[in-house]
């Protein structure tokens, strides 16, 4: 009960501090995190990352699937194999933005 109340007590600080704070404080830190997800190096760096995380998840399905193989449920290599032909028939575009370029 001492955790919710304080989790309480902390959420309507946080609202009477935040509405303090007002709607142009509010807007420059928009406008701000805007300007930083438009800066073309931070768009090449979360390309990059999406890039090397579709690689080392290629490199463990296949290190996982030689290891398991057979021993795998067939519902869940099911499951697999309908993932990654959704994946190879959408291939360019994921849900993060990124492209597979």
């Amino acid at each position: 009960m001492r955790y919710r109340l304080t989790f309480i007590v902390g959420l309507a600080v946080g609202y009477v501090l935040g509405t303090k704070a007002g709607r142009e404080r509010y807007e420059q830190l928009r406008k701000s995190a805007q300007q930083v997800a438009q800066n073309p190096a931070v768009r090449n760096t979360a390309e990059s990352a999406a890039q090397q995380g579709r690689h080392f998840a290629d490199l463990a399905y296949h290190a996982v699937s030689d290891r398991v193989g057979d021993r795998m449920p067939d519902s869940v290599a099911q499951r697999v194999r309908s993932l990654r032909e959704r994946n190879a028939q959408g291939a360019g575009r994921d849900d993060w933005g990124s492209s597979a370029t």
